[in-house]
Parts: C-alpha cells; sequence; structure tokens
C-alpha cells in the first residue's frame, strides 16, 4: 500500500464525513456556478435595457451556497482534526513498539521532525489537495456544457483549464516530491543540532563552545533555507504561468462570445469561466502540498511501521508462573560489530534472590537486561522464564513481570503523580503514598505545598540527584512485577546518598527478585550473589 493511501485508511470513520464534507463543498461549488452563470444572464439582460431583476430562485441559490459551504467547514475541520489525532497515537504507539529500548539509531531531532513535521504536512492532505481536486473535476463538465451552449470553438478554453487544473498539480507534485527529501533532511540536522545545543547548554557554556554550536545550528538553518527558496522559486515560476493562462483563457471567451454577437451568453460564459479559474488557479498549490505530504507520508509510515528489534512470536506460549530466570550459554553480539559482547553466557535468576553483576562501561550489563526484556536477541543460546524458552513467550507479558530502572531514566516536566502513574488513571493517591513510604520519600513530597500534584520540572530540576533516584525507584516500585532490574541506579550521586538509596532498596523491593547491574558495590548492599563480568565471561565474586 503506497504511504498516502495508508495514512488515508487511518482516518477510519471520519472518512465518513469527510467523504460528506466533500458532497456539501461539492454542492456549495454548483451552486456558485450556477449563480454565476444566471447573474450573467441577467446582468446582460439588464444591460440590453431588459431592467435588473433577481427571481427569488436566485436568491435561494445563494443562500444554498453560504449554508452548504457552512456545513462543509465545520463537519471537515472537525473531521480533519480528529483523523489527525487518530494519525498521531498510531504514529506514537508503532514508534513506541519499534524503539522500544530507546530511538536506536533515530536521533531525537529526527524522531520530533517526522512527529510535527511531517505529521503537520499530512494536515491539508484533504482540505487542501482533494477537495480543490474534486471541485476542478465537478466544473469540468460544467464548463464544458456552458461553452458548447454558445459556440463549439469555445471549448478551446479547455485547454488552459486543463493545464492548470490536472498538468501544472503534477509538475507542481513531483518538484515537491523531490524537494521535500532535502527540506526534511534539513529540518531533522537543524532540530537535532538545535537540541543538542540546548541539552547540553551547561557544557557548552563551561567549555566556552557557544560560537562552536551556534555555528552548527546556523549552518543547518542555511541548509533548510536553501531547500526552501528552492521550490519556493520554483513555486512562483508555475503560479506565474497558470496566472497568465487564466487571463488568457477570460481573455478567450470574451472574443468568441463578441465574435458569435451573443453579448448576454458572453458575459454569463464569462463569469462561470471567471469562478472556474478562481477555483483551479489554487491547484498548483495543492500539487506543491500533495508532493511534500507524499514525503510526509513516506517518512511517518517508514518510522511507524519500522518492526520491532525483537518479534513476537508466531504461536506464542502462556507466561509460565515462576519467574526463575535462566541464560544458557548465550552469545550476542551488537549487528555492526564482529566482536561478541559475550560468548556462552550462563547464569540463574532464582525467585526472590539478589544478585549483583558487576563490570565496566561497555562490559555488556545493560545488554543482559535488554535481553531478559526481549530487547534484543541473543546470537546463540538460550534464555529461559520459567523454564520456557523467552523467545516463545509474548514480549509484552515478559515486561509485564519485569520493572526496569534504568541509570537514565528520565522525569517528565510534569507532576509528582504524573510522573509516577505515567497517564494510569487506575492507580489512586493511596497507593502512590505507599510507594513513596518504600522509597522514603514521603516527607520530602508532603512537605511540599502541592503534594502530589508538586511541579518536578525539566528533567527532576526541582529535586536533588537522590530524591530524583528515588522517584524513579518509587516508580518502579508501583509496578506489581515480580522481577526487578536496575542498571546503575545510582548513577551520579554520591557516596552517602548511594549507600543511603541502596538501604531504602533492601526494604522495598523485599520479596523480590532483583537484579543489580554496577560499576562497584557501595556495601550497603543486601545480596546472595555477586558476579563479575569480564572478557564475555561471569566470574563469582565477593565485593
Amino acid at each position: 500500500m503506497k504511504p498516502v493511501l495508508k495514512i488515508v485508511s487511518l482516518w477510519g470513520w471520519q472518512s465518513v464525513w469527510l467523504g460528506f464534507g466533500a458532497l456539501l463543498s461539492l454542492g456549495a461549488l454548483a451552486a456558485g456556478a450556477v449563480l454565476m452563470h444566471r447573474s450573467g444572464q441577467y446582468t446582460g439582460l439588464a444591460l440590453l435595457g431588459g431592467g435588473l431583476m433577481v427571481p427569488a430562485a436566485l436568491q435561494s441559490v445563494g443562500v444554498a451556497r453560504v449554508i452548504l459551504r457552512y456545513l462543509e467547514r465545520v463537519f471537515t475541520h472537525d473531521a480533519t482534526f480528529r483523523a489527525l489525532a487518530r494519525l498521531r497515537i498510531w504514529f506514537f504507539d508503532g514508534l513506541a513498539k519499534s524503539a522500544a529500548g530507546g530511538l536506536g539509531h533515530r536521533r531525537a531531532g529526527d524522531v520530533l521532525a517526522r512527529m510535527v513535521n511531517d505529521v503537520d504536512a499530512l494536515d491539508g492532505l484533504y482540505l487542501r489537495i482533494t477537495v480543490p481536486l474534486l471541485g476542478a473535476l465537478l466544473l469540468l463538465p460544467i464548463l464544458g456544457v456552458v461553452l458548447w451552449r454558445e459556440t463549439p470553438w469555445a471549448l478551446l478554453v479547455f485547454i488552459p483549464f486543463a493545464g492548470i487544473g490536472f498538468y501544472l498539480p503534477w509538475v507542481a507534485s513531483r518538484l515537491a516530491e523531490q524537494n521535500a527529501g532535502r527540506v526534511g533532511l534539513a529540518m531533522s540536522g537543524l532540530r537535532s543540532a538545535a537540541l543538542d545545543a540546548l541539552t547540553g547548554l551547561r557544557e557548552v557554556k563551561i567549555f566556552a563552545a557557544e560560537g562552536r554550536m551556534l555555528a552548527q545550528v546556523q549552518s543547518r538553518e542555511a541548509a533548510l533555507l536553501a531547500a526552501q527558496r528552492e521550490l519556493v522559486g520554483q513555486t512562483s515560476v508555475l503560479n506565474g504561468i497558470a496566472f497568465v493562462a487564466a487571463q488568457a483563457a477570460i481573455l478567450l471567451t470574451i472574443l468568441i462570445g463578441f465574435a458569435a454577437h451573443a453579448p448576454v451568453a458572453v458575459l454569463a460564459a464569462m463569469l462561470v469561466v471567471v469562478l472556474a479559474f478562481e477555483t483551479v488557479l489554487g491547484l498548483p498549490r495543492a500539487g506543491l502540498l500533495f508532493g511534500q505530504a507524499e514525503a510526509a507520508a513516506k517518512r511517518v509510515v517508514e518510522a511507524a511501521e519500522t518492526p520491532p528489534p525483537v518479534p513476537e512470536p508466531r504461536f506464542p506460549a502462556a507466561l509460565p508462573p515462576s519467574t526463575l530466570i535462566s541464560f544458557e550459554t548465550v552469545t550476542y553480539r551488537y549487528p555492526t560489530s564482529l566482536t561478541p559482547v559475550f560468548e556462552n553466557l550462563s547464569f540463574t535468576l532464582t525467585p526472590g534472590s539478589r544478585t549483583a553483576i558487576l563490570g565496566p562501561s561497555g562490559a555488556g550489563k545493560s545488554t543482559i537486561a535488554s535481553l531478559i526484556l526481549r530487547l534484543a536477541s541473543p546470537e546463540s543460546g538460550k534464555i529461559r522464564f520459567g523454564g520456557l524458552d523467552v523467545a516463545a513467550l509474548p514480549n509484552e507479558a515478559v515486561r509485564q513481570r519485569v520493572a526496569y530502572l534504568s541509570q537514565a531514566t528520565h522525569l517528565f516536566a510534569d507532576t509528582i503523580r504524573n510522573n509516577l502513574t505515567l497517564g494510569d488513571t487506575r492507580i489512586d493517591d493511596a497507593a502512590l503514598w505507599g510507594v513513596l513510604d518504600a522509597a522514603q520519600l514521603t516527607e520530602v513530597v508532603q512537605a511540599l505545598p502541592e503534594g502530589l500534584g508538586a511541579w518536578v520540572g525539566e528533567g527532576g530540576q526541582t529535586l536533588s540527584g537522590g530524591q530524583g533516584r528515588r522517584l524513579a525507584l518509587a516508580r518502579v516500585l508501583l509496578s506489581p512485577a515480580p522481577i526487578l532490574i536496575l542498571d546503575e541506579p545510582c548513577a551520579g550521586l554520591d557516596a552517602a546518598t548511594e549507600a543511603e538509596f541502596m538501604r531504602t532498596l533492601n526494604i522495598a523491593a523485599e520479596g523480590r527478585t532483583v537484579l543489580l547491574l554496577l560499576h562497584r558495590l557501595s556495601g550497603a548492599e543486601q545480596l546472595d550473589r555477586i558476579w563479575r563480568l569480564t572478557g564475555g565471561s561471569l566470574m563469582a565474586a565477593t565485593g
């Protein structure tokens, strides 16, 4: 299925309302054509001395045109906004599935450009492209009938009409599609450069790199402006050709009409020609928008339909009641690497046990978490969950059994309540206070004037490092998952805060299986087993 058709298929029931809106739009356009034709006839008769009389029927046509146009705007705008909302939800859902372990090789700026610019480019797919094209198709037979009644020679007006209505929009769409790729890449680059500069502003200031970062942003901006200027120039040429063709068609209508000695018919036909060409003059722009929408649809569909890193099993097995996890001679290597991260790795996490795996950065500790969470698949060997091969289990079911706290857990610029629930309205305040108490954060939150409604700030900037990590821990504890994986949970904390955090964890995680992935031990952990991951192998350690 072509990307544009895929986008249209996502409109769902809104397609019915959009179709109804299109009929209303065509009705209003037909009423306008009748109004212009009859008005030309009556005006021509008045100029010949017959007096100006406006029949009630003509007045009714004018009123009907206004009403139809109003109803079309109401129905189509509402349906378009709902269709776009549905599209954004589908896009985000697809992105979340394909990038469950993070954005992967996509940069945040590129994803943001697709989510904002590309989806917005699809905004006009109906209102600015489909409806004008349908209007041109409707006016084609109306214009033909009106001109044929005067003289067959008047059909020469069809030549510029067809050119403006169909050929120029096609040319514009092809030019826009070719240009849209460059614009999209330039926009992604600009957003990525700007986001990098803003998110790393502290480091930029410390190392006095403002000038270099600004130059990078300006370079990306210049590339974007160059691509946009190119398209604007091409569009201006097409619009100029369309305008000249429209004026030539009107002049041709006048000349043919007077040659036929039919001034009344000339005026009537000319007004219909004016309406027709006023309607199709916007079609080169519609073609431009369609080219942009086509390119945007490709980018949106490509991002949303990228398959997840680990496919679902074809015939999923039921999740076993046991939470025992075992690695059996597992080998894993990154897709772009020749050297395995680890080879023939074997260990077991028994239910309710507390295990630490120690190792330097890059040793593969986070990869172990990704394998358990089904965000990656081993090259060889088996990972078993409750005795069953994890490859046979549904991804979502496995992740419901495992709660994960990464070293870069994000705190949203939102309230404490929303940071804990992540939008789940089924969780009541009593449960929130329970996990805050387990994370030893109750007193801190109670001291805030807004309590659970207190604003955390971007990245948790209103909280200290230790408080932010405790809030992230509370969010993990809110999950009923029997297995907790904590990847460098104390990253960025001082020694005293780290030890206090670990003592809190010892109490809060009582009864659950805990896997700690650490650089080193603080001495405050309560552990059943300690492994050291070095050179792709696990060795028992004492601390």
